[in-house]
């Protein structure tokens, strides 16, 4: 192999497959082989038949279905007009990251190990199967599967004369360096922190900055769950859609949170930067302005509360310079130390600002230029769209609960998205959210006279309040409800809605209040009261059903 290149493309929905392939990443640069790290999506496809040696890191998400960043790969590599030649020339390995508590186990990597078979390549290994379920994570398969692949490797294309393999002890350097610009430069024209207007619809590389018009909590202030009704002004942004789709939200962390980091890692919030790649070619990150402040850099992009991958560990222990809490990092990072980091970090759903504060030593050794390789950036959330254009044009509305709960940490978790939309109050000024939209899994029939039972207990009622304000505006009847909370009182979200729309003959409703009674009545009770009618709908009147949770 004239340069000894590896590409390593990966499919990942939540960051655990890109956290992998950035592993695979890194041991590559231990063996002197130049190696690329990218999304499927943003490879360029028509060049993979060059390509001698290939790793595929894959999620399966949902049903079986491909993560986002690696759908255009998956219609590409499964055209029927490719020939069965097309990658004679590529030995490969695939590795796939799933859930054995789902029936379409692993079914990505599955199958497209498969379909690389077909069109002839080579394959250096059986697919390898990591799983979640195990009780040390995925990393019971990876790491034997990952010796096993160097070996392969190395055999294919050894080592060059003198040349060592580099030791996990030797910390490699960065991706990117930060430089400091003087204190005194001068400010950019362009308001820094300001989004772009958007050009063409917005997406997650340019999201629209939505204005919250309002923030209502619909739940009685005694209920123990807070859940609000927001709803955002999207004049101007050229954004579309019909029931079922989703919002995407780009969230960031809390003042104080960032306010911790920066004392914590010595950093100054007002200082300004640029980033430079360590190896020519590798593009910046897209969603930071250059130049950048930390106080930017720490708030809209490194996700401090999120819980710390191995890899987090692995890095760390290298700035420690206190050998007690190196042992301990090393030890997280290790094999043998899998079950101990689930109880420390997983279980309590501990957070990286937390596992920082409980490191001091080694945490304000962090250099800044390492923040980019130790912390993933913040990815978006998705939220079914709660109502329809036809209902409230230039507008949209979402339900959030806002995610609270306990674990043995004395600190209530927080979900990070929803305690950040739930604090944004309009009435102090412009607040906007960056927002756009992707197509839904749901898609509601297109005959008019085609009845629809939907079944959403919960803020599951989202996306069927989106789905009955466009029906109702359309003219459409034949909608049924089976919505489900705790009480009557405190927790039915819509209830007035709800009740004027019956009134006027568009709705039929059925409730599940479960504590409202002695014995807990929930949806499924109420479709087995129900069954007649349903039945009818189903067999008379060919009604489509819809469920979400």
């Amino acid at each position: 192999m004239a340069e000894k290149g590896l590409l390593v493309l990966f499919g990942s929905q939540t960051g655990t497959a890109q956290d992998t392939a950035e592993r695979v990443g890194r041991e590559a640069q231990r063996r002197h082989l130049r190696c690329r790290v990218q999304a499927l999506d943003s490879c360029d496809l028509a060049n993979l038949i060059h390509e001698p040696l290939v790793v595929f890191v894959c999620a399966t998400t949902g049903q079986g279905d491909p993560p986002d960043n690696m759908k255009m790969f998956w219609r590409f590599l499964f055209r029927k007009s490719l020939p069965a030649s097309s990658l004679c020339q590529l030995d490969y390995a695939v590795l796939g990251l799933g859930d054995s508590s789902y029936p379409k186990f692993n079914f990505i990597a599955k199958k497209l190990h498969k379909r690389l078979l077909q069109l002839g390549g080579n394959p250096l290994l059986p697919v390898a199967l990591g799983d979640d379920q195990h009780d040390l994570g995925p990393d019971a398969v990876v790491d034997p599967w990952l010796v096993a692949l160097w070996e392969k490797i190395l055999a294919l294309y050894p080592l060059p004369p003198g040349l060592e393999i580099i030791s996990p002890d030797v910390r490699l350097p960065p991706k990117y360096t930060l430089h400091y610009l003087p204190e005194d430069s001068p400010e950019p024209q362009s308001a820094l922190l300001q989004p772009a207007a958007p050009r063409g619809a917005p997406c997650e590389l340019q999201p629209f900055p939505a204005r919250v018009v309002s923030n209502q909590r619909l739940t009685a202030q005694a209920h123990f769950q807070d859940v609000r009704l927001i709803e955002f002004d999207i004049a101007g942004s050229g954004i579309t859609f019909s029931a079922g789709d989703v919002v995407m939200i780009q969230p960031q962390n809390c003042p104080e949170d960032v306010q911790q980091f920066c004392q914590l890692l010595r950093l100054e919030p007002h200082r300004r930067f640029v980033l430079e790649p360590t190896e020519p070619g590798t593009p910046l990150p897209p969603l930071l302005p250059q130049p950048c402040t930390i106080q930017y850099l720490v708030t809209h992009y490194l996700d401090i509360s999120c819980v710390p991958r191995r890899s987090f560990f692995e890095l760390l222990a290298s700035f420690s310079t206190n050998e007690l809490e190196r042992e301990k990092l090393q030890e997280f990072s290790s094999a043998q130390g899998q079950e101990e980091l689930y109880s420390y970090c997983n279980r309590p759903r501990r957070t990286t600002l937390e596992v920082l504060w409980d490191f001091p030593h080694s945490t304000c050794a962090i250099p800044a230029d390492y923040l980019l390789d130790l912390i993933p950036r913040i990815r978006p959330r998705a939220f079914s769209i709660a109502s329809s254009l036809l209902a409230h044009p230039e507008r949209m509305q979402i339900l959030v609960a806002v995610v609270r709960y306990k674990t043995r940490l004395s600190k209530p978790r927080r979900g990070l998205c929803s305690t950040w939309l739930a604090s944004l109050n309009p009435e102090q000024g412009d607040v906007r959210v960056p927002l756009w939209v992707k197509k839904g899994g749901m898609k509601f029939p297109a005959d008019p006279a085609t009845p629809v039972i939907m079944i959403g207990p919960g803020t599951g009622v989202a996306p069927f309040r989106a789905a009955i304000q466009e029906r109702v505006a359309l003219g459409r009847r034949g909608n049924c409800l089976f919505f489900g909370c705790r009480h009557q009182s405190k927790d039915f979200y819509c209830q007035t809605e709800w009740e004027e729309l019956v009134t006027k003959g568009f709705l039929t409703l059925f409730t599940a209040f479960s504590r409202d009674q002695e014995e807990k009545v929930y949806v499924q009770h109420r479709i087995r009261e129900k069954g007649k009618l349903v039945w009818e709908l189903l067999s008379s009147e060919n009604a489509h059903i819809y469920l979400a949770g």
